[in-house]
């Protein structure tokens, strides 16, 4: 058993309550760590140290040094990518080989925001009075909470510490209960990287300490990647204080082949979108929507496929598939398919837990596939975070694009077609925040990302996620000499 400490001042501390909760590897549904629980004075003690670290010379570090530590820290990521990938595979029962190449996209992301450690630029702006200058500057916020999902610790950190560093932030993270150790084991390389205290600071445990960080006094900015209920919820107390929010909430992604499609490509886009990562990522095409001409033999292909995905250890590199991330998330996908089956969605592959001997210790899910599903079934709008995919027939363009749309979020959705045309317009017409054309499940660095209408608001990567983590200031100069009315305005 394995017992971590939070990170708080550049210490690690077991919290002034000293209680723990233990960490289950899903895989064999056995204690493999113990967390601490934050109290509301570890969370209190985490945003002063941030704010002291801010205050005291992170703000007005030169970039160039800001980016120093930031390249430092993306190298001894890249060289503990293997044991931080087996770390969080353990934690979260992703299949290693997903988890080790999130873990160098990790370091390509701190390594893209250190280079635009120094380029947050502001503008002059041209007035009427031409003896007033006025020009534009951009500054860190202060203190910034960034609360993150299970699902991808350390990708999903990725999106946010980068950017808040690089515009000069100071950070307070608050991992998922259901999966904190790789977030603490990164602190490790914090210390390492010689970051000043209190610049990143940790705090664990359970939904309390989430809204600790949302409700108490000091948090400049929070950023939040979850469910869009509990978006919700801390959007509202964010909102009690009118401090600005980030928010990555859950999607139920189109992802729309037509029958020109190169139809081989365009089914490894499918299972891609639905059954890598258990299908519990945000950007999960779990709505598959087939152009009639095609759709037989869509199904067929994807059963076929689907039916060999090979489920096992997650830390074996053969393994395809693994298991749902706890023990809520597992009886939730169980249900929802349960519920799927109730309202007439007719099952092609999987349809409930695995029943392998060799599986029967995990939380194992079978790749599940339902055809023939309507848009009055809740399998087609509501988000399952797991590998359930509803196929979904359609006649026309006009149509896929209704059923695209017709959900209250709005995060990704990928369309397949070889008529560029057709392309443009689909991407036009998409209410999404991300349009893959003829790929699927695919970030960078350098683009950015976000969603629209329930699936959350702002961006994070990209030269957009740094400009999330600064506040614009307007400086005006007046060199005129001249007297002024003092009861008028000057415009």
């Amino acid at each position: 058993m394995k017992s971590y400490e939070m990170f708080i001042d550049g210490a690690w501390t077991p919290g002034s309550d000293r209680q723990r909760f233990e960490t289950l590897n899903p895989y064999t549904q056995q204690p493999w760590a113990t967390i601490p629980q934050a109290s509301k004075e570890d969370v209190r003690a985490a945003i002063a140290a941030a704010r002291t670290a801010f205050d005291n010379g992170w703000r007005r570090m030169p970039g160039l040094k800001r980016a120093a530590l930031m390249v430092r820290l993306a190298e001894i990521l890249e060289r503990e990518a293997k044991p931080m990938a087996v770390i969080e595979s353990t934690d979260n029962g992703k299949v290693i080989r997903e988890t080790s190449a999130q873990m160098i996209y990790a370091a390509r992301v701190f390594r893209y925001f250190a280079g635009l450690t120094d380029k947050l630029r502001g503008s002059t702006i041209p007035l009427d009075h031409p003896d007033i200058f006025d020009f534009t500057v951009r500054e860190p916020y202060g203190v910034v909470a960034l609360i993150t999902a299970w699902n991808s610790p350390i990708a999903l950190l990725a999106n946010k510490l980068p950017a808040a560093l690089a515009a000069g932030n100071c950070a307070v993270i608050k991992p998922s209960e259901h999966a904190s150790a790789s977030t603490l084991e990164f602190c490790k390389f914090v210390e390492e990287a010689g970051f000043p205290p209190g610049v990143i600071n940790v705090v664990t445990g359970d939904a309390a300490v989430g809204s600790a960080l949302t409700e108490l006094d000091g948090v400049d900015k929070i950023s939040f990647t979850g469910s869009p209920g509990v978006g919700r919820r801390v959007a509202a107390a964010a909102a009690q204080r009118l401090v600005p929010v980030t928010l990555e909430l859950g999607g139920k992604s189109p992802n729309i082949i037509f029958d020109d499609a190169d139809l081989p490509k365009a089914i490894v886009g499918a299972l891609a979108g639905i059954f890598a990562a258990t299908g519990q990522t945000c950007i999960a095409g779990s709505r598959l929507l087939v152009q009639s001409p095609v759709y037989e033999t869509v199904i067929e292909k994807l059963v076929e496929r689907a039916n060999k995905i090979v489920m096992g250890n997650p830390l074996d590199p053969a393994t395809e598939m693994g298991t749902a991330a706890n023990r809520p998330q597992f009886e939730r996908i169980l249900a929802a398919i349960e519920s799927a089956k109730s309202q007439g969605a007719k099952v092609a592959a999987g349809g409930g837990g695995a029943t392998e001997p060799a599986l029967k210790d995990g939380l194992f899910i079978k790749p599940t596939i339902f055809r023939d599903v309507h848009q009055d079934m809740s399998v087609a709008h509501h988000e399952i975070f797991g590998p359930v995919l509803s196929i979904i027939p359609f006649e026309s363009e006009d149509e896929a694009i209704a059923i695209a749309n017709g959900t209250r979020l709005g995060l990704a959705s990928g369309v397949w077609t070889q008529n560029i045309s057709r392309a443009m317009r689909m991407i036009r017409a998409m209410d999404a925040g991300v349009v893959w054309v003829n790929t699927y499940r695919m970030v960078s660095a350098q683009a950015p990302f976000g969603g629209r209408k329930e699936s959350g608001y702002g961006k994070e990567r990209g030269d957009e996620g740094l400009l999330e983590f600064s506040v614009l200031k307007n400086v005006m100069v007046d060199f005129s000499g001249e007297d002024r009315d003092p009861f008028a305005a000057k415009t």
